[in-house]
């Protein structure tokens, strides 16, 4: 009777621990199989570029429009602002109105960190020091940069490595990443901008791996326009960045009649992202020209959804 007695309580007090524990270790696996959806500025270019909305508006309309609570700012739109406390000060009120989070800044037009030469490569550092200050009072964990350089690959690779390696350096000191995406040239060769990551090696430094921009060359020698000629395969590129990634940027053009991204498999990507153990941002950026850009983002949206239900992928701030 003793033995029963003793035998039945170390089962309930195993089934009550259970209890206890489960809940932990469920919440530790969703966050290991789980992401987070952010918005990228750039989904909304063409209204900011037409007035029809302004930087600081960007959070409001995240958060009311579509139910985005985590936002990517674009630095061309609000360019001379960097050192302005008081547009800054409005900004950070504008997030804590509406509940908001800031997560990146993406940094263009600041000089190539790529840049072969040394002067001008030196004057590209320096121009980003500003937005790593600014990051950080905005209350970002991250600016995304550009690595690109005229020369060979071995050059600007040259070039890049050591332009991270000195911005990573200054990003350390406050806090603040620095994350390379996939943005035309070499940079959208998933292997050279890995074999960066691993030279520079700094746990603050990595990449965004964009889910388009995989041109390498196009017709007319220009970065962004012009037919392309020579394609990176985006599904490995996304592979190959995943190692150093801290973030992912959903870029769709155009959909078909189910609501699929015509240009790009989501499902297979979202399952090469899973498979990493990704639990960061993936940010929408819609870049369509067939759909406004309110619907474009929705569709954009929607379909990051409905693929990470198909395959067991958990959103966090769903319907934040």
């Amino acid at each position: 009777m003793l033995a029963t007695r003793r035998h039945f309580i170390k089962n309930v007090t195993a089934l009550a621990t259970g209890i206890t524990i489960a809940p932990h270790l469920l919440s530790k696996e969703l966050y290991k199989n789980s992401f987070e959806i952010s918005l990228a500025e750039w989904s909304l270019h063409r209204a900011l570029q037409g007035n029809k909305m302004s930087n600081l508006d960007f959070p409001e309309v995240a958060k009311k429009q579509f139910g985005i609570s985590t936002v990517e700012y674009v630095n061309q739109f609000f360019k001379d602002k960097a050192k302005d406390n008081n547009y800054l000060n409005q900004l950070l009120q504008r997030c804590k109105d509406n509940g908001v989070k800031n997560h990146l800044i993406m940094i263009d037009g600041e000089g190539d960190l790529g840049e072969t030469e040394s002067g001008k490569r030196a004057q590209a550092i320096e121009n980003h020091y500003k937005w790593v200050d600014a990051a950080k009072y905005l209350g970002c964990a991250t600016i995304r940069v550009n690595a690109y350089g005229v020369g060979s690959r071995e050059e600007v690779q040259k070039a890049a490595i050591e332009s991270l390696s000195r911005l990573g350096e200054y990003g350390e000191k406050v806090g603040i990443n620095i994350i390379v995406e996939n943005h035309g040239s070499y940079s959208s060769d998933g292997q050279w901008l890995a074999s960066v990551m691993k030279a520079v090696n700094k746990k603050n430094v990595g990449t965004l791996p964009d889910f388009g921009n995989f041109c390498v060359k196009r017709e007319t020698g220009a970065l962004y326009t012009g037919k392309c000629i020579e394609e990176y395969d985006r599904y490995k590129g996304v592979q190959e960045m995943l190692p150093y990634a801290k973030g992912n940027s959903a870029k769709t053009h155009d959909f078909d009649a189910n609501g699929n991204c015509i240009e790009t498999d989501y499902t297979r990507m979202l399952q090469i992202i899973k498979a990493a153990g990704f639990n960061g941002y993936i940010g929408i950026e819609y870049e369509g020209a067939q759909l406004s850009e309110e619907e474009g983002i929705r569709k954009t949206k929607a379909l990051l959804e409905k693929v990470a239900a198909t395959i067991g992928y958990g959103i966090r701030n769903k319907g934040a």
